[in-house]
């Protein structure tokens, strides 16, 4: 069974722009960016010892996999930001097509993790598609959500079949609404249409489950 999925105090100095600190690169510590309405990757269950570790659960791996995740938030937001401002959301769309695949290649390269981005209403879903195990925690994310969880609270770690996985479920920002909402501009819709025909992932609310961050290593 998968560890509990508990709402957690947001780290108070580690914003996404702060993820950086932990390792993202010297690069990013140098991008004088703010990001509006983005929130905060909490810590894991398993750095909170009020309570008992389920067992299974590796707390170094647990604090390693939110460390990546604050990379992946900390790199992809800001790139995706700068994007939006020197060309607009439909050269944001054009971006984001490149730039997230290529963080996850990169920190996967980088850390021996397997990292990607999955979505119950994948956008490209020959990447983006969850497996068995993804599917379940993306259901209790949305079903945590919607009982009154903030999403950005919601994170999971397991040992499954001889692999360490974690998955940080990422909630619709205002800036994710512009190319994920409800309210979505034509040339956007048109954009995203002709890169993405089979594209499910819009109609969102903010604070709703867009997907996740998942990351899986062989132990």
């Amino acid at each position: 069974m998968p560890m509990p999925i508990r709402p957690f105090a947001a780290l108070s100095a580690l914003g996404v722009l702060g993820a950086f600190t932990l390792g993202a690169g010297p690069v990013l510590s140098q991008l004088p960016v703010s990001v509006p309405g983005v929130t905060e990757v909490p810590p894991p269950y398993a750095l909170d010892f009020n309570e008992p570790m389920p067992t299974g659960v590796s707390p170094e791996l647990t604090a390693e996999a939110v460390s990546i995740t604050q990379q992946f938030v900390g790199t992809l937001l800001p790139t995706l930001q700068l994007a939006i401002a020197s060309g607009g959301p439909v050269h944001a769309i054009e971006v984001c097509a490149v730039e997230a695949p290529a963080i996850a290649a990169r920190l996967s390269e980088q850390t021996g993790w397997d990292v990607s981005r999955v979505s119950l209403k994948a956008r490209n879903s020959s990447a983006a598609a969850p497996d068995f195990w993804e599917t379940t925690i993306l259901n209790l994310f949305d079903q945590r959500q919607r009982g009154g969880e903030p999403g950005a609270s919601l994170n999971t770690a397991e040992t499954v079949s001889g692999q360490f996985r974690y998955m940080q479920a990422q909630p619709a920002a205002p800036l994710c609404l512009t190319c994920h909402g409800t309210d979505i501009s034509e040339d956007v819709m048109s954009a995203l249409q002709q890169r993405y025909p089979n594209d499910m992932a819009t109609g969102y609310l903010e604070g709703q489950i867009r997907g996740a961050i998942s990351l899986i290593k062989d132990i």
